[in-house]
């Protein structure tokens, strides 16, 4: 266990250095705002590209995967908006609730960890369960919302303001480019290259220390609304990795791939619903809650899921 806490530590740490340096007045409240933006539009869509212009046709072809860790979130999604409507909150809430029990911090955490845990190889699964996080599930997300506000009642508008939406997402357009690129069989210039590691490199620091300088911020909730966050937190790390693992398992994944699946549905939930809330001024209070929950309580139920899923036994790390 004090292995698997080794592998932890380092990223808590870069959270607890955001944490610390906004608590402490070193860097203010509108640095949350500007750092991710530079997270989303050019670090982390570096990284995306050369993760996936690098990839093999055999690395990314894998279809178990894609289901085990797509199914999981989509059921969880699905299961956390019916519940929500069960509890009389409206449709657009019910839309970041699904969000809030299925939508893994892929991007910002799963990054860093499996770089740790497995090395450079591990990138290509957690570059596609986070097109399947930002893509499939922030598109289900964004249609409840705009259905449930009725602020745009026309199915085809609605629909070309959703894919509208989808297309210029740098987090989606860049590991396609890469994609498309490789697809050329060209090998990418070593500038260019040069540039996408620098660049690609500070995206994981940067995000890690962005989680921390949110989690700073006052965020006031009642203890109603604590509950419903405690609640959502245990289907996030519970739940959602263990529904994972069964589905993984029912299709026959194999061993390594269902392993990872399940470590990516074991992360806490992303800033990517608080996201949402803001953009649509929906109440805020759980959201914020949940992703400070889960992502303090997954410094316990990480390495716990590791242990279990006996990932400290992987040769080499």
């Amino acid at each position: 266990m004090l292995s698997l806490l080794a592998i932890v530590a380092p990223i808590f740490a870069l959270i607890l250095c955001g944490f610390i340096a906004r608590r402490g007045g070193s860097i203010g409240a509108a640095a949350v705002s500007e750092i991710n933006k530079f997270v989303v539009y050019l670090a982390l869509p570096a990284l995306l590209f050369d993760v996936m212009a690098h990839a093999s046709w055999q690395q990314l072809y894998q279809p178990g995967f894609v289901l085990a860790f797509g199914l999981s979130c989509g059921i969880v999604f699905y299961a956390s908006v019916g519940i929500s409507l069960l509890l009389r909150r409206p449709l657009a809430d019910g839309g970041i609730d699904g969000l809030l029990g299925s939508y893994s911090n892929t991007a910002y955490m799963g990054f860093p960890l499996f770089l740790m845990v497995y090395g450079p190889d591990s990138l290509v699964p957690v570059t596609i369960a986070s097109i399947i996080t930002v893509c499939v599930l922030f598109a289900s997300s964004i249609v409840l919302i705009e259905i449930g506000s009725q602020r745009e009642p026309h199915p085809l508008r609605l629909a070309l303001k959703v894919g509208g939406a989808l297309v210029r997402n740098p987090l989606l357009i860049a590991p396609v480019a890469g994609a498309l690129y490789n697809a050329t069989g060209l090998a990418v210039p070593q500038p260019a290259e040069t540039f996408l590691k620098l660049l690609g490199g500070a995206a994981s620091p940067a995000a890690l220390v962005v989680i921390g300088l949110f989690l700073a911020g006052p965020r006031p909730v009642t203890r109603a609304e604590t509950g419903a966050a405690v609640a959502l937190s245990a289907v996030k790390l519970i739940l959602h990795p263990a529904l994972t693992f069964f589905i993984a398992m029912l299709l026959g994944v194999p061993t390594q791939l269902a392993i990872m699946a399940t470590l990516l549905a074991a992360l806490p939930t992303g800033t990517g619903p608080f996201m949402l809330a803001e953009l649509y001024r929906r109440p805020a209070a759980i959201t914020s809650a949940v992703i400070l929950i889960s992502t303090l309580a997954a410094l316990i139920t990480l390495p716990i899921a590791m242990a279990v899923l006996g990932v400290e036994a992987l040769p080499g790390r």
